[in-house]
């Protein structure tokens, strides 16, 4: 139990270093304002912590057996599917975002306008599974803990989540992609 309590400590640590890392992009790509020291201080931490979560909850999952045999209730484990497969399309997801800027700068000055539209679709894809993982995430973490313990509670503090999530991917999708489009296409986007 030790194990899955740290766990969810470093997921909620990783959701707060998260919020800052986008909070910081939307500001650079509103204000066209690119700091590089702003941004490793807002994405090295988000990325050590979601690292160590990572580790952490295969361990959970390998080493405690917590809830492998997802296929005996498949309605009631929706929620735990959705979280498990969003943690597993994460990595691969990340590699692909941390190289998406030089990417696109790379395949918009060499004309490569369909590797261009793929990269552009891959950032809601991202930001959709982060923020799917959160979203079923924070109240289990809530529960791990000891904070929260009344279904009627967790069904509140779901509803908030999903809001603030949705909420979070408007303005990264908006915010992100308005101002890729600006600085890559030809004509600055404008149609």
């Amino acid at each position: 139990m030790k194990l899955k309590k740290i766990n969810a400590a470093l997921g909620l640590l990783s959701i707060v270093a998260m919020l800052l890392h986008i909070g910081y992009t939307v500001f650079a790509y509103l204000a066209f304002y690119y700091n590089p020291t702003l941004k490793l201080l807002t994405a090295v931490p988000f990325m050590v912590l979601a690292c160590l979560h990572a580790v952490c909850g295969m361990l959970v999952v390998f080493l405690q057996s917590d809830g492998t045999r997802l296929d005996l209730y498949p309605r009631q484990n929706v929620r735990t599917i959705l979280q498990r497969a969003s943690a597993a399309l994460m990595l691969p997801l990340l590699i692909l975002h941390i190289n998406t800027f030089n990417l696109l700068q790379s395949s918009a000055q060499a004309g490569q306008w369909l590797w261009f539209g793929l990269l552009m679709l891959s950032q809601p894809l991202f930001y959709a599974t982060v923020l799917t993982h959160i979203a079923t995430s924070v109240t289990r973490a809530f529960i791990t803990l000891g904070w929260l313990s009344s279904a009627e509670k967790r069904r509140a503090i779901d509803k908030v989540v999903y809001v603030l999530c949705a909420m979070a991917f408007a303005a990264s999708i908006f915010v992100v992609l308005r101002t890729e489009l600006a600085m890559f296409l030809p004509g600055g986007g404008a149609a």
